[in-house]
């Protein structure tokens, strides 16, 4: 019998146990995110050796360290690029960019646009604590109107992106936001996501209790987490122009954007068949119709 002590967590088999505990801080939403990723990939019912995890730098950038799977922490707004040419080399590889609000946003805000315009097959993950955390508190593209930063001691005044109105703008096939309150409606979006042929994004409002919260007095992470308790509104469908998040204001949640469009690896295929006919082939048949037959020797009369 196995005692209760030896039983494994359901989920361990997908985190890298030997680099635990984690580096993010006490109440951070980020592990909270990493959870509900990791039983949305059971649920999905992927080969995890076909799931490949992509990340930048920042807080989240360090997910791709402790998840158990093919993974990738590359440079500052570059993670769309390196995760594009993962799924350009193998289609058979569930591609997951898991990142920041600002390393998405912010430094790679033009890859996020284009990724989605194209409807690769990537699944984004944005975890958005409205603030850079890791290089100091900087004002972020989701920080809201006259929140306190490190760069904006007197409040921001620049309006913020609203990421989901941003990615149904740019085409992309599937968009949902929760909060790392509602767990499991949060993996509920993740598996929907991962199975979702297309471009498909997932935003999630996580506590940032060391910076964000301290330095606007908001208390604790606890304080946060009551806070989405009391403040959210589930709107599935809601438009999404409508989706703008102030400070300290009500945040709307739901799944928004669940449309069919032809993927880019689709709209190539067909862009090659109809310009090169039957002179296009895939490389498998390709290297067989140019295999030559081996050589016999004559035999002698």
């Amino acid at each position: 019998m196995i005692k209760p002590s030896e039983e494994k967590h359901p989920i361990e088999h997908l985190l890298r146990t030997d680099r635990l505990p984690h580096i993010w801080c006490a109440t951070c939403g980020i592990g909270t995110a990493l959870k509900c990723f990791a039983e949305a990939i059971g649920r999905s019912g992927l080969q995890e050796e076909k799931v490949a995890v992509v990340s930048g730098i920042g807080c989240t950038g360090r997910v791709a360290g402790y998840a158990k799977l093919d993974s990738y922490h590359t440079t500052h707004g570059r993670p769309i690029p390196f995760a594009t040419g993962l799924k350009l080399g193998n289609r058979d590889l569930k591609v997951v960019v898991f990142s920041g609000d600002g390393d998405l946003s912010g430094i790679g805000g033009n890859h996020l646009i284009h990724a989605a315009r194209r409807n690769m097959d990537l699944t984004v993950i944005c975890v958005n604590n409205f603030i850079y955390g890791m290089t100091g508190g900087q004002v972020a593209p989701t920080t809201p109107q006259t929140a306190n930063t490190s760069t904006t001691p007197h409040g921001a005044y620049e309006p913020p992106f609203n990421l989901p109105n941003l990615m149904e703008a740019c085409g992309a096939c599937y968009v949902a936001r929760w909060t790392a309150l509602h767990v499991r409606r949060l993996t509920t979006a993740m598996t929907e996501a991962l199975l979702k042929p297309g471009f498909s994004f997932v935003e999630v409002i996580t506590p940032c209790s060391t910076l964000y919260a301290r330095r606007n007095r908001l208390g604790s992470g606890y304080d946060l987490m009551k806070f989405y308790h009391d403040n959210s509104e589930i709107k599935h469908g809601a438009d999404t122009r409508e989706l703008d998040i102030g400070f300290q204001t009500k945040i709307i949640v739901g799944k928004f954007v669940d449309i069919e469009r032809p993927t880019w690896h689709a709209l190539s295929d067909e862009q090659h068949d109809r310009t090169l006919g039957e002179k296009f082939f895939r490389h498998e048949e390709l290297a067989a119709k140019n295999k030559k037959p081996a050589k016999t020797e004559k035999s002698e009369v």
